[in-house]
């Protein structure tokens, strides 16, 4: 199945032609033209340390630890690539699971016997300057026992399991306190207690409870996270906003499986309430999940191959997560709020990134799946360097196709370490029997 929904980005060549785009498209992007390096490189003050520019590199799901859940050496040339990326935070580095059973894949980092080294050496692979946060998660639904909060009649049908106890969330709880203390110790300057894309802790904040309710459970494990590593700070990645499950049309498209409850995902309108209740003050903003609706999640012009040609131009995706970080930002001005969903526009990246710094409230400009592919795009942006357009992330999504067909995590398509190894013929494959193929 093919389709030419949308003009790809890489095609827009000018300021003046992508301002016309979103006024078609009726959204509204920041934009510095030219870009505005010296709002990028303005220092800020992160997690108790002076953080020296506005870049941030996202967390990321590594599908290439070892079984038993350890960094192997392609987990360390990733860190070492962020280290050397220019970015003054790095926020995760990837998902981290508190327990071998919280685990998404097989391949997943997860504590174990010899977390307190594995975790020293990857944070010694980054720079001694960055600020640093380690993400933990357990991934409830998703998790390869998969443990929903609830049952849900919107992803059961997906996904379903046993839904957890309260004395088993208790225990869990203590589960992110040790591996808080492991950060700690490994010289982290926060964790994030992952909150988002459908895991654990996102879907225990949905449902039709009053909030503090719905946050039990999460405020209960910040709080023993607090206590078990007081010199950390606590930060949250979370989906602000969720739209019902998506799969694909006959003409390969994305479409709701079924209208949406009024009580389905979590409500942006809850988060600055949230992140009042938390008492954290560093917010990562993200949306839905890439299980149920990539699409908002992660906007790409290429689908997975087992995903959906987008129901609307990725624009409108980057548009509606840059529109939620600035109101949490304007509606939370204590909160250090993080920006996501920058990686699809390319060559303009730097436009809106330092535009979105510059003139509104939040404080940094997050890069995810380009930091696979370039991950020193925030050192060239910064030293007034123009991008290499051979390394842009145009959003094949091989970063998602290769783990979805189990092969390691990593930039197939442009990074020359992964176009060189011989399971591309395997990727390859799986992409020609795809059900849906975007025309290039």
């Amino acid at each position: 199945m093919t389709s030419r929904r949308w003009p790809q980005l890489k095609r827009v060549t000018t300021i003046a032609a992508l301002r016309d785009r979103c006024d078609e498209l009726d959204i509204t992007l920041p934009l510095a033209d030219p870009p505005d390096a010296d709002a990028l490189a303005a220092p800020t003050d992160v997690a108790g340390r002076s953080c020296a520019n506005r870049f941030a590199i996202l967390p990321m799901e590594g599908w290439d630890g070892s079984e038993d859940g350890r960094p192997t050496d392609l987990v360390r040339r990733r860190w070492s690539r962020f280290g050397a990326s220019g970015a003054g935070l790095v926020w995760g580095g990837e998902a981290f699971a508190v327990r071998p059973d919280g685990r998404a894949n097989p391949r997943q980092l997860c504590v174990g016997p010899t977390s307190a080294g594995d975790l020293a050496e990857l944070r010694g692979l980054l720079a001694p300057e960055q600020v640093v946060g380690l993400q933990l998660t357990h991934s409830g639904r998703w998790a390869l026992t998969p443990r929903p909060a609830r049952a849900n009649p919107l992803l059961d049908s997906r996904r379903r399991g046993e839904p957890w106890r309260d004395d088993e969330l208790d225990a869990l709880a203590d589960d992110y306190a040790a591996a808080a203390t492991l950060a700690a110790a490994a010289g982290f300057d926060f964790v994030d207690v992952k909150a988002c894309h459908g895991y654990l802790q996102h879907e225990l904040l949905t449902g039709p409870d009053p909030l503090p309710m719905r946050a039990r459970w999460l405020k209960t494990t910040i709080d023993r996270v607090r206590s078990a590593a007081p010199s950390l700070a606590i930060g949250v990645r979370l989906s602000v906003f969720d739209v019902v499950p998506h799969h694909a049309g006959a003409d390969g498209v994305g479409e709701p499986d079924r209208a949406a409850p009024v009580t389905f995902g979590f409500a942006a309108e809850d988060a600055p309430a949230l992140f009042e209740l938390l008492d954290v003050d560093l917010a990562c903003v993200t949306a839905g999940s890439p299980y149920y609706c990539p699409h908002v999640q992660r906007p790409a012009y290429f689908p997975p191959s087992d995903g959906y040609l987008p129901p609307e131009d990725p624009l409108v995706g980057v548009a509606r997560l840059v529109s939620a970080a600035t109101e949490l930002a304007a509606a939370a001005p204590h909160l250090t709020v993080v920006a996501s969903g920058l990686s699809y526009l390319q060559e303009w990246m730097p436009h809106v990134a330092s535009a979105l710094v510059r003139d509104t409230g939040v404080a940094f400009a997050g890069l995810g799946r380009l930091a696979l592919s370039y991950p020193d795009a925030p050192r060239d942006v910064l030293s007034g360097r123009p991008l290499d357009a051979r390394r842009l992330c145009r959003t094949f999504s091989d970063c998602t196709t290769a783990p979805r067909n189990g092969l390691v995590s990593g930039c197939w398509p442009l990074d020359d370490f992964y176009k060189s190894r011989p399971e591309r013929v395997e990727l390859a494959a799986a992409k020609r029997s795809a059900r849906v193929v975007v025309d290039v």
